[in-house]
């Protein structure tokens, strides 16, 4: 006989089933842990990228799924220079670069849509390199001097350009990138070498003397730029952009020369495993924005008529201001 005790156990077994089937439910479309998916598509940023070991947080960020860890799908689209890397940006190709500062100093000023966001790392490491036997000792030494280097607008030459002028000195600028610059070093063509990081080890391994390093120790090297269009759209992914550079620097830092972070600086850039041993403690990673440094670069810009005016603070993004600025 079914009677009213039965019946009454019987609701209350069909309650907890029903209870135990919502949990199973709510576990089964949770997407924020406990299936481990995400709680919503990664968003997408495009980073055009010159490769070097200067750029290393980009490459271990990557490697070690730092991106991932904050639900970013970040793509890195190879370029052959700074220039080229800014231009993919400013023409809508790249959502992100990395540069020296000079170059998105002078975009910006020209009005280029775009924003710097966060500091790679201080100070520039980019030195003079000269012969073992080379008569060069003091600043006054390099007067009339064939020096080779990148660009004239490169903050490393910036700062010696303006020491050695301070010293009563004035060298000839030849215009080469790091190899022909090694090169021309090599073949005699020129007393001197204003070499960056891998390129000034390798040039240092090989017996080559370096000089004035304290010119350009407190010159911000590299920073981080974004397309204003992708900043406007995507600010909260672009700071969780910095958040894992940022942990990728501590990673750097607390062992440059651990094998993985060699390992990952040699195949993204080709750079001599050794080179990068011996100079990898040099880069000293960081997203704190230099400012008042950056705003110094811009008036040595200005003194060479390479834009009209300081960009001022309207060259940083208000949206990382009192995170990486301000």
């Amino acid at each position: 006989m079914f009677t009213l005790k039965k019946f009454s156990k019987a609701i209350a077994i069909l309650a907890t089933l029903a209870l135990l089937i919502t949990g199973m439910t709510a576990c089964n479309t949770d997407t924020g842990g406990n299936s481990g998916e995400p709680a919503s598509a990664p968003i997408k940023i495009v980073v055009a990228d010159a490769k070097t070991t200067h750029h290393l947080n980009l490459y271990v960020a990557k490697e070690l799924g730092l991106f991932e860890k904050y639900n970013l799908d970040v793509e890195i689209v190879p370029v052959d220079d700074n220039a080229a890397a800014r231009d993919l940006v400013v023409s809508g190709g790249a959502d992100v670069f990395w540069t020296c500062p000079t170059t998105a100093i002078a975009a910006i000023a020209n009005g280029a849509p775009i924003k710097t966001i966060a500091q790679v790392k201080k100070p520039c490491t980019s030195v003079l390199l000269v012969p073992p036997e080379s008569d060069i000792k003091e600043l006054a030494d390099l007067n009339g001097k064939n020096i080779s280097g990148i660009s004239p607008t490169c903050e490393a030459i910036i700062s010696l350009t303006v020491a050695s002028r301070n010293a009563g000195a004035t060298f000839n600028l030849e215009r080469l990138a790091g190899g022909p610059a090694i090169q021309a070093l090599q073949a005699g063509q020129v007393d001197g070498a204003i070499l960056e990081e891998p390129q000034a080890s390798i040039a240092e391994l090989e017996g080559y003397v370096r000089k004035f390093d304290d010119v350009s120790a407190n010159i911000p090297c590299r920073t981080i730029n974004a397309s204003d269009k992708f900043l406007s759209a995507n600010p909260d992914a672009l700071k969780d952009f910095v958040k894992a550079i940022d942990e990728a620097n501590g990673v750097i830092l607390a062992d440059p020369t651990a094998e993985n972070i060699v390992d990952i600086a040699h195949n993204y850039t080709g750079a001599p495993k050794d080179a990068i041993i011996h100079g990898n403690n040099r880069l000293l990673f960081g997203i704190t924005l230099e400012v008042e440094g950056l705003k110094k670069l811009a008036d040595e810009l200005v003194a060479m008529d390479d834009i009209s005016e300081n960009p001022g603070d309207t060259m940083f993004a208000e949206a990382f201001k009192g995170i990486t600025w301000g």
